[in-house]
């Protein structure tokens, strides 16, 4: 039987093939470039896949036959569904739900490079704010210090809807407690979803600092070398 030109390995790049290290023992995964998931040989933890291309199977109607790819389309799913529990939450604020929406972008890009658990970095990216209104409510100008208290309760009740592996649903929630302070956190997943937030702040927060100063803070504060790259190429480069 021939098999379909995109999932066929004659046609794949050098790239295409590629190595992960596992979240749990820091061990060596090969992946295929269209495997969802694979067990460490090491420790037995289930990695996923985080530069997972499926080609042609992302849009055609016979993937699921053909491949079985029902991981990347939950993967979707859950990424719109989260999109409008967090938009339900925030309302009619749409400078906070273009701010959360800015960093799932910065945040793509950046685990596309990096790695780490896709579910995890987007989850983490689209809640990551969703306690400023109740921190506001309760704290009034002492929000800032308190959404990281909030934030974590309001997204456990979300993700609760979704039947989520609690263990992944807490690491989402250490995220989104640690975003702005960096506590005791040093995931990949946290790296990323604290470089995209900045990527998004750094031309408030810094408006007028100049090219050395960015240049000094960027080098500084960044954590991963894709987010850092995008830094510099948006705010020093151009």
């Amino acid at each position: 039987m021939v098999r379909c030109p995109g999932q066929d390995q004659r046609f794949w790049k050098p790239d295409d093939i590629f190595e992960v290290k596992c979240p749990g023992c820091d061990g060596t995964i090969e992946f295929f470039k269209d495997e969802p998931k694979l067990k460490c040989r090491k420790c037995g933890q289930l990695v996923v896949n985080p530069k997972i291309d499926l080609g042609c199977a992302e849009w055609c109607q016979y993937a699921q036959q053909c491949m079985g790819v029902d991981v990347v389309k939950n993967l979707r799913i859950m990424r719109e569904k989260l999109i409008e529990e967090m938009k339900n939450v925030f309302g009619d604020d749409q400078k906070r739900i273009e701010h959360a929406l800015a960093v799932l972008d910065y945040a793509e890009q950046i685990q596309n490079v990096e790695g780490g658990d896709p579910l995890i970095v987007r989850a983490a990216a689209i809640l990551h704010d969703i306690g400023i209104h109740e921190a506001e409510r309760k704290h009034g100008s002492s929000a800032g210090k308190y959404q990281e208290v909030e934030g974590p309760i309001i997204a456990r009740g979300i993700l609760a809807k979704f039947n989520l592996d609690k263990k992944v649903a807490e690491r989402i929630c250490r995220i989104i407690a640690n975003h702005h302070s960096a506590r005791n956190i040093d995931t990949i997943e946290f790296r990323i979803v604290w470089d995209a937030d900045r990527l998004v702040n750094l031309p408030t927060d810094f408006a007028d600092a100049s090219k050395a100063k960015l240049k000094e803070i960027i080098d500084k504060t960044f954590k991963t070398c894709k987010g850092r790259q995008i830094a510099l190429e948006l705010f020093i480069k151009s």
